[in-house]
């Protein structure tokens, strides 16, 4: 047990969140660097709407964290309080923000939440329960909002037509199918052969190019078994309030970079820019740097630079701008968070256990 507990934790160090900042800083500097233009700052026009906007950026980032609270109370039915479950979702944001996109920290978090006295079994079932939630989301909406908005205005940079359009459409299909088949696999093995989903990982991942995750795959496969008695008995409520908790996070955070460019220019088209982001959140998945640092302020402003009404010539300089304050409100707070949380928590859950048994 002693070894399930500490081994996820071995590369979660506190002081990684410097690399990511670095990452970060170093991108929009250069991007800063590369398109700076002093008549292009000046459109930047600091007010009290501005600010008043800014708040309101700030505020949805609040409303995203309190949809993930909500969210694991009520997958654990009461067991984790207000406190528990907020510590539980900074501590998993930190731990996101300091690895790649692409991997996550889906076994640290099974650890953080057993440690507020969840059983691990449990705790690998709430865990894979946001899992499935959250890719659920994006299963509704993605092809809400390409039926709503158009697939050529959503896939489409300023001035690149053709080859990048098509490119990034099929780029999205690609990551959808994905996504639906792991729906579909959590869903069978979830509420109707457990067993027989994990005897599928395991014979498939006895092919000679994912061997070396086959270990992985025989843990996933337990946990969708323990998962699977947890829900099975769940009434539909229960997934409603769920997902209710879920929608609210994740549109929130869709529309912090609605608030951050209405806080300096009159932009048109609000649902284009909030349909836009879903697909950005799909381009960021593939980052190779941590919590897609430096990468995703280029993504922003490549993205999204065409929703900000000024010149061509001033166009660069600005959505760098906005590209740092969108991270500033959506990646940043969490590196600081967890700097200061992880290690009080480490402390509290590793050390002081370690003293009371000698």
């Amino acid at each position: 047990m002693e070894q399930h507990e500490s081994s996820p934790l071995r590369g979660i160090k506190a002081y990684k969140a410097i690399y990511p900042i670095i990452i970060g800083l170093g991108v929009v500097g250069f991007m800063f660097w590369r398109e700076f233009d002093v008549h292009a700052l000046e459109q930047v026009h600091w007010s009290v709407q501005a600010a008043g906007w800014l708040v309101v950026a700030l505020l949805l980032m609040f409303g995203r964290d309190l949809g993930y609270v909500w969210r694991l109370m009520i997958l654990a039915e009461g067991r984790l309080t207000f406190g528990q479950a907020f510590r539980v979702v900074m501590l998993w944001e930190f731990t996101s923000a300091i690895t790649p996109s692409a991997i996550g920290g889906t076994s640290v978090a099974i650890l953080y939440v057993a440690k507020e006295g969840i059983s691990v079994g449990r705790s690998s079932a709430m865990v894979m329960a946001t899992s499935f939630l959250d890719e659920v989301y994006f299963l509704i909406m993605f092809p809400l909002l390409l039926l709503l908005t158009g697939g050529h205005e959503l896939f489409t940079f300023t001035g690149k037509e053709g080859g990048i359009a098509s490119g990034l459409f099929w780029f999205a299909i690609l990551g959808y199918s994905l996504k639906a088949v792991y729906v579909l696999m959590l869903a069978y093995g979830f509420f109707i052969n457990p067993r027989g989903l994990k005897w599928l990982l395991l014979k498939l991942f006895k092919l000679p190019f994912l061997r070396k995750w086959k270990q992985g795959a025989h843990a996933a496969g337990s946990e969708i078994i323990t998962s699977s008695r947890e829900f099975r008995s769940k009434p539909f409520r229960y997934w409603l309030r769920a997902f209710a908790a879920t929608f609210l996070s994740w549109t929130s955070r869709y529309w912090v970079a609605n608030a951050i460019l209405l806080a300096f220019f009159a932009t048109s088209n609000q649902f284009m820019i909030f349909a836009r982001q879903l697909i950005m959140w799909i381009i960021m998945l593939v980052s190779p740097t941590p919590g897609g640092s430096g990468f995703s302020e280029y993504v922003f402003s490549q993205y999204l630079g065409e929703f900000i009404p000024v010149s061509a010539s001033s166009l660069g300089a600005v959505a760098v701008v906005l590209a740092f304050m969108w991270r500033l409100a959506t990646y940043y707070p969490y590196l600081v968070i967890g700097i200061v949380l992880l290690p009080r928590w480490m402390r509290r859950h590793f050390f002081s256990e370690k003293s009371r048994k000698r």
